[in-house]
């Protein structure tokens, strides 16, 4: 899939591929991650990845969006999964990354469309992700995308000693 998308430094439009994430390119995601996270965790992308890049697998999505000669402007990691507490199958999101200088190049929505398309293809109904409360860019990306608050609440509890 190839979606028309403004360079964000020029506004040039340009033509951007959406393509399936391929093994090849963890070196990419790390760094994009990295870029983002300030950690290298070339370990836990190189297990998922072995786990997203099986093609026959209708109920993952690893997408990439390819720049030049192998480059990445970003990636998506999702799945479908159903949970304990009633919950029913649906999509989850659980990885965006972009290239820091194609932030608001419309990347990251590419790459939510085409994943959306994928879960309903599979007979999904709902997409969910999990965000930082505090993280505003991303909370802002996915209220304009339309995500709003669900019907379940995330609890945790810090379990170090004394707590």
């Amino acid at each position: 899939m190839t979606a028309a998308l403004p360079d964000p430094n020029t506004g040039h439009v340009e033509s951007l591929a959406v393509r399936d994430l391929r093994s090849d390119d963890l070196d990419e995601v790390v760094r994009i991650d990295a870029l983002h996270t300030g950690r290298e965790k070339r370990d836990y992308w190189s297990a998922t990845l072995r786990r997203f890049v099986d093609r026959t697998n209708r109920k993952q999505v690893g997408l990439a969006v390819e720049e030049t000669e192998g480059r990445l402007a970003g990636y998506l990691l999702g799945e479908v999964r159903a949970f304990e507490f009633g919950s029913e199958a649906c999509g989850w999101v659980f990885a965006v990354g972009v290239e820091p200088d194609r932030l608001r190049g419309h990347v990251a929505s590419r790459l939510l469309r085409e994943a959306c398309r994928r879960f309903r293809t599979a007979g999904i109904e709902t997409v969910r992700t999990m965000v930082r409360r505090n993280d505003v860019p991303v909370l802002s990306f996915f209220r304009t995308a339309g995500f709003e608050g669900g019907t379940f609440v995330q609890l945790e509890r810090n379990l170090e000693e004394g707590a």
